[in-house]
């Protein structure tokens, strides 16, 4: 059977993913926070058919000689470049500007981590994604706000100052920030969230705005880092090279049917 036809099919199968990611970058252009993704290709096995030999004294050496054998999806990478900042005018609506996730404490305990600023106060006065998981201080501790708060801001630092009933300024906590070793090892879990793994690194958690951490803006929110001209120009190339692939395989079909044919 002709290699080709194994290649094209490696080949559509590749592409098929690549459309698959492109789809779900368009899909999340504006959810706040998104980390669009990119496939990576390498080459498969390659057949080889004579191997190199050493020049001589009269002669030149020669080169291998390979066929290859498809090709296969090395990597689906998520760069973790910053999304521009929207003003949205609301207090709880948090923006990072430079490195760093915001920590969530997920129902079991664990911590998971965001660059999606939208959150709320709720009935408790915790500070809250809008799913209801508390927001951690630089302690790893929920942020809550005093029972008699009138009012509160959040500074570049992260800290949540809170103005109570008679008049004086108690800061409620520090919103803390991880950093990774591998960011782009981090593992999407849905709801704007990432956890650990084990090519990330562990979390690194400090205050905002200080060494190689970002500040804080209040009042904004990062926006989906997908660049949608970029997207459609990659859907062009992945439907062209899809196409392209099929042909392949109709023309190793019309081949084949050439060898039948030789019977009659």
């Amino acid at each position: 059977m002709m290699r080709s036809l194994y290649s094209a099919v490696a080949g559509m199968r590749g592409f098929q993913v690549k459309m698959d990611v492109i789809g779900n970058n368009i899909a999340n252009v504006n959810t706040i926070g998104f980390k669009g993704s990119r496939v990576m290709f390498h080459d498969l096995i390659s057949q080889t058919l004579a191997g190199a030999s050493a020049p001589t004294d009269t002669t030149g050496g020669t080169n291998p000689q390979q066929i290859g054998l498809g090709v296969g999806v090395a990597s689906i990478d998520t760069p973790m470049t910053e999304g521009a900042p929207m003003i949205t005018g609301l207090q709880t609506d948090l923006a990072i500007n430079g490195n760093g996730f915001f920590v969530i404490q997920l129902p079991d305990g664990t911590h998971a981590y965001t660059r999606a600023g939208n959150f709320t106060i709720d009935q408790n006065r915790y500070l809250v994604t809008r799913e209801g998981l508390y927001v951690l201080d630089t302690g790893g501790a929920p942020i809550q706000l005093p029972d008699n708060t009138k009012s509160f801001t959040i500074d570049k630092s992260g800290n949540v100052n809170c103005v109570l009933d008679d008049g004086t300024i108690q800061t409620a906590g520090q919103i803390g920030l991880a950093m990774f070793a591998n960011p782009e090892g981090l593992q999407k879990i849905g709801n704007n969230l990432y956890t650990a793994t084990v090519n990330s690194g562990a979390e690194d958690l400090q205050a905002p705005n200080q060494g190689i951490f970002g500040s804080i803006t209040a009042g904004a929110l990062e926006m989906s880092n997908v660049d949608l001209t970029a997207e459609f120009t990659e859907m062009i190339i992945a439907q062209r090279a899809f196409q392209a692939n099929s042909r392949v395989i109709t023309t190793d079909d019309a081949m084949l049917q050439e060898v039948v044919n030789l019977k009659r």
